[in-house]
């Protein structure tokens, strides 16, 4: 697609107040394919004016005329779903049939959800003596990152726009293409003027002044914890709403009585999908001494299979952070079975699908978000040790147990201080509630807790 040159505010493509431009590059032969403006202040404030005059006839909307609206979108996002998997697969790198399949169908169902939630949700109900309303927050501010981009955007706006909130968007500067397409199916799908408004820009300045901006009321972020603490402080002086989605260390944890092979090969898959660029991503793989050489073997076949099909990291800043994390933990005594911090290739940002054993908890591998397709097999003892390890991290994202028995596999992952468990390699569920425990994160996304996240409540007694 061709990029646009101005920033979509108020129903229209208008220019920006500032010359500065973004340069959007291929990671897969490091070409740039395009530039946008690169937002500020001023633009940021024009953005939240129009949402501000657009909110009251919006939040006024019936909710079925709002489910209709989403329901529209979903249809453009739908009929544009080629054009959408080659934007993300440009600017981001993921191998085409993964864009097809996750980076445009995904955020398809997701917002069909919110068409349908939008229509059904209990805006009012009696309790008692009471009649309790469902309300608008007001304007949201989101900021979305690069690496799931249209879903990230999807997940925000479709359930502000359904509980009846207008939006400012603003996306990470890597993946802009793919907001400016978004913009345009909002467009297309004919949502009134200032409903949504789109501003992009770098983080520091297009972001924080989204954060900043007296007349935002509740800012969703996706991102870093170490962002999401600075989003947190500045919301608070302001006694602003907060909704963050942030990192993750998730444990993947292989009981006894569970099929081995199955849940190796799974979650070897659940790590390389993206390239490594999930936050749910199950990095830690947990395996009990008893089968813990044979899951080092497996484990290591599984992920020599992928070579360099898994696509690029977004950057060069991304590559050299996850080389980095690599070589830190073979210092740290760490034993690479496959992969290694050398690029498979001269041109890209490719990092080798890579394993670690003889990782214990406590090793910087073990600890930190990598961000990129980097695995830590770490042996346990017992249920309650696989447990300890489990949540022996700041974060508490997601997580997967397998088990022979179902009922288990339940019981431990009742144990786990996660916020979202996949049991026996569950599917993914676009109603079911995700988000984190710890610092992880606040607030939740999907479904209906997704939608209450940019509700507020009004009680009236009779």
């Amino acid at each position: 697609m061709k990029a646009h040159d101005g920033m979509y505010i108020d129903g229209a493509w208008r220019p920006a107040a500032g010359g500065g431009t973004i340069a959007v590059v291929n990671p897969v032969d490091e070409q740039v394919i395009g530039h946008v403006p690169a937002g500020t202040a001023e633009d940021v404030d024009t953005a939240v004016r129009a949402a501000r005059a657009a909110f009251p006839g919006w939040a006024a909307t019936p909710p079925a005329e709002r489910a209709a609206r989403i329901a529209a979108l979903r249809d453009v996002l739908a009929a544009r779903k080629d054009e959408i998997a080659e934007t993300v697969t440009a600017e981001l790198g993921a191998p085409l049939k993964f864009s097809q399949t996750v980076h445009a169908g995904v955020p398809v169902l997701v917002a069909g959800s919110y068409a349908e939630l939008a229509a059904t949700y209990p805006f009012e109900e009696k309790v008692g003596n009471s009649t309790v309303y469902s309300e608008p927050v007001g304007v949201v501010g989101a900021i979305t990152p690069w690496n799931y981009p249209l879903h990230q955007i999807v997940a925000k706006v479709a359930p502000a726009l359904a509980a009846g909130c207008t939006v400012v968007l603003k996306p990470a500067e890597d993946t802009p293409l793919t907001a400016q397409l978004f913009a345009e199916a909002v467009h297309e799908a004919g949502l009134p003027a200032g409903v949504f408004n789109l501003v992009t820009g770098v983080g520091a300045v297009a972001g924080q002044a989204l954060a900043e901006h007296a007349d935002v009321d509740l800012i969703s972020f996706t991102g870093s914890t170490a962002v999401g603490r600075r989003i947190g402080a500045t919301a608070g002086a302001a006694v602003k709403r907060v909704a963050l989605e942030l990192g993750g260390k998730s444990a993947n944890v292989i009981l006894p009585s569970a099929d081995l092979g199955k849940a190796v090969n799974v979650g070897v898959a659940n790590v390389m999908g993206n390239s490594g660029q999930t936050c749910s991503a199950w990095t830690r793989m947990l395996v009990h001494t008893s089968q813990y050489d044979e899951a080092v073997e497996l484990a290591a076949t599984a992920a020599a299979k992928y070579g360099d099909r898994i696509g690029p990291l977004v950057n060069a800043k991304q590559q050299e952070r996850v080389r980095g994390y690599i070589e830190k933990g073979v210092a740290e005594g760490a034993r690479i079975v496959a992969g290694g911090p050398e690029s498979p290739r001269e041109q890209g940002y490719f990092v080798q699908p890579t394993v670690f054993a003889d990782v214990t908890p406590d090793m910087t591998v073990a600890q930190e978000e990598i961000f990129g397709p980097v695995l830590s097999l770490i042996r346990y003892e017992d249920e309650d040790d696989a447990v300890r390890i489990a949540n022996g991290t700041v974060y508490g994202l997601a997580g997967a147990v397998w088990a022979g028995d179902e009922a288990e596999a339940v019981a431990f992952a009742r144990r786990m201080e996660t916020g979202q468990v996949d049991i026996n390699g569950g599917r993914f569920n676009p109603l079911a509630p995700f988000g984190g425990y710890k610092q992880s994160g606040v607030g939740r996304e999907l479904g209906s807790h997704g939608l209450s996240e940019y509700l507020q409540t009004k009680s009236l007694q009779f």
